[in-house]
């Protein structure tokens, strides 16, 4: 009888026990997407679809995005795992470019801000940037975009993947000096519409 009177009471301050537990034990593993609203379109040009009327305005951001994936070096390491998964390398090769442009250096055709990257995964390019919106949800999309961003050093070097997986391509973007980035003045006449 006395042991299971000892149970009884045990039980309670073990509950109780967990229930305080300690707080600097916690550890933010795991960011949340910077925005999981549905994807709105960056205008690059008063240009409109034909099948969208002309007096319907243009959506556009409201302001620049942080990208929270920037700072956990978690989901740009799972951007680096993404950029692979989906094959980036086959046009951007690991970095340096190749049908795709580079994505080490600091020229950005189509900005280089996070909402500006998300942008163009999102919605592609033109002459060989598929859209990936609708194939790819949009927090892989932010992780993808800060693993992106990282390549030319624009990430937090302590959240910087330190080594890539593949041969010696590229630097790893914690050993790269940031870039600052030079974006284009505006559409490349290859991404205006023919006269």
């Amino acid at each position: 009888m006395p042991a299971r009177k000892l149970n009884l009471l045990a039980l309670p301050l073990a509950a109780a026990g967990l229930l305080i537990g300690c707080d600097r034990e916690e550890r933010q593993l795991h960011a949340g997407a910077p925005s999981a609203d549905p994807v709105y379109s960056v205008q690059l040009s008063t240009l409109v679809p034909v099948t969208q009327p002309a007096t319907q305005p243009a959506v556009t951001w409201s302001g620049p995005v942080k990208n929270n994936y920037e700072e956990n070096a978690q989901a740009m390491s799972q951007g680096q795992r993404l950029y692979l998964a989906y094959n980036c390398v086959g046009c951007h090769a690991h970095g340096g470019g190749g049908i795709g442009p580079p994505l080490i250096d600091d020229q950005w055709i189509y900005g280089s801000q996070p909402e500006q990257v998300f942008s163009t995964i999102v919605q592609g390019r033109p002459n060989g940037m598929p859209a990936f919106g609708t194939k790819v949800p949009a927090y892989q999309i932010w992780q993808l975009t800060a693993y992106v961003r990282s390549m030319s050093g624009l990430a937090r070097f302590d959240a910087a993947p330190s080594r890539g997986d593949e041969l010696k391509n590229a630097p790893a973007p914690t050993t790269k000096d940031p870039e600052k980035p030079k974006d284009s003045p505006g559409i490349p006449k290859s991404a205006e519409m023919p006269s």
